[in-house]
């Protein structure tokens, strides 16, 4: 696969292959590890090339609304105008792989859709490749909502890194979800560390700077 502008896209780290491989392959991958590590981006690219393969119907890109303890009821505007900050990341990595032109042109199609988690409650998604980003952001309840939504012919990727949550201790269900469906056929973990962080170099020693300081603190408390 390649990107719009003709730059081939391909796992750069073992655990990126084992990761494409299972979303490949299984009806559910559920990816952790810190930013940077391709979970969302290998994700899109993926469900794009089924897209255009004709393997599916339609791609569907959703999130938690709840980053930095805003609830939607509080942003101003319209539904869109609301959730799009939340969704921009998303966007970033669809116009990446297929350009602005044709990513619009899917999402007026109804064949590219990019919404906030709530909106999937109720639904049988057939048909699809579904992504759920930042779920560490999710409970345990609306991980189970999102999961049970997978319909016939249908994939979804689960990405989070559960050292950034946003929600009241204890209330991320992530990690809850990771050890129930351990063992579950169909179901594959896939865990990134910082080797795998595949933006400017800076951002991994900006990390172990950061991990060396926590540590540090905890030492002296």
């Amino acid at each position: 696969f390649t990107t719009y502008r003709g730059r081939p896209l391909h796992p750069k780290t073992l655990n990126q292959t084992k990761y494409v491989e299972s979303l490949l392959k299984n009806p559910v991958t559920i990816a952790t590890g810190p930013a940077g590590t391709g979970k969302t981006f290998l994700a899109v690219v993926v469900a794009c090339q089924r897209l255009l393969s004709g393997e599916i119907e339609k791609i569907i890109l959703t999130r938690p609304a709840v980053e930095a303890g805003e609830s939607l009821g509080f942003l101003p505007g319209d539904m869109v105008q609301k959730v799009d900050p939340y969704l921009r990341p998303i966007y970033d990595s669809l116009y990446e792989c297929l350009g602005m032109e044709k990513v619009t042109t899917f999402i007026q199609a109804g064949r590219i859709e990019i919404a906030p988690l709530a909106f999937m409650r109720g639904r049988t998604l057939n048909d699809a490749f579904i992504v759920l980003d930042e779920a560490q952001n999710c409970t345990l309840a609306q991980l189970k909502m999102f999961l049970t939504r997978i319909g016939r012919n249908s994939q979804m990727a689960v990405g989070g890194d559960v050292t950034q949550i946003d929600l009241k201790p204890g209330s991320s269900g992530l990690v809850r979800l990771i050890h129930i469906l351990k063992n579950t056929e169909g179901v594959q973990i896939s865990r990134f560390g910082n080797e795998d962080i595949i933006r400017n170099p800076i951002v991994e020693r900006i990390l172990k700077a950061f991990e060396k300081n926590e540590s540090e603190d905890k030492t002296q408390n």
